[in-house]
């Protein structure tokens, strides 16, 4: 007897495919589902992995011509409406304003340093809107991933128990498919929920301490600018 169930139970295919195909429509839905978001965090994780990269890259370099001595009217007129970083947009948005708030007259209109402190803000703001862009679906991953996909393997599961009633056959040939099929949409809700919620820290931090750099850099341009309208 145990011979018979051990050939039959090799008999039956436990592929990854065949694992799918076997499962009701509700679990492949699932699994479905969690393929999806699977691939779709891949793709925010990769994308935003190489834009922080940039990032830092491009605030190294803006550091360095910012701090090199050039004057600030020549580096901003270097700059001029190109700017593409961004430390770059973060400077034009307080030159700008710098600039709009002298007059004709070469004096400065009442309330320039308020203004251009709002400016840069506007422009973080701006800023970290697109670098936290893509964020919130990692984290709704990796928060929801394993629960979708314990729903498909208690599904599973269900029907795995209604067929064995069926046939009054508690044979491992019988219950082995149905279960396997059932705890596939478990592992494939961790195999998505698992990268997702690491990289969301990861990436998470990395945006932090970019935005961290981008505010101490208008703090500091800030207090430059204040010292020129004091003198």
């Amino acid at each position: 007897m145990e011979t018979e169930t051990l050939a039959l139970t090799q008999a039956v295919d436990f592929s990854m495919w065949a694992l799918f195909a076997r499962a009701t429509l509700t679990v492949k839905i699932v699994m479905m589902i969690l393929i999806i978001a699977s691939f779709w965090s891949w793709s925010i994780i990769i994308g935003k992995g190489v834009s922080l990269r940039m990032a830092r890259r491009q605030a190294a370099q803006f550091d360095r011509a910012f701090w090199s001595g050039e004057p600030l009217d020549e580096l901003f007129q270097k700059i001029g409406s190109k700017a593409k970083s961004r430390p770059e947009k973060i400077f034009t948005a307080g030159m700008l304003e710098w600039q709009r708030s002298h007059r004709q007259d070469g004096g400065l209109i009442a309330g320039a340093h308020a203004r251009i402190d709002r400016s840069m803000d506007v422009a973080i703001a701006k800023e970290a809107e697109e670098l936290q862009k893509g964020l919130p679906v990692l984290a709704t991953v990796g928060s929801t991933a394993p629960f979708i996909g314990l729903f498909g393997t208690v599904w599973g599961i269900m029907n795995a128990f209604i067929e064995i009633a069926q046939q009054q056959n508690t044979n491992l040939a019988v219950v082995a498919p149905g279960i396997a099929e059932a705890l596939m949409a478990t592992g494939l809700g961790l195999l998505a929920a698992i990268p997702a919620v690491i990289f969301y820290n990861k990436l998470s931090a990395d945006s932090d301490r970019l935005l961290a750099g981008y505010e101490a850099f208008a703090d500091e341009f800030s207090t430059i600018l204040s010292r020129q309208l004091d003198s």
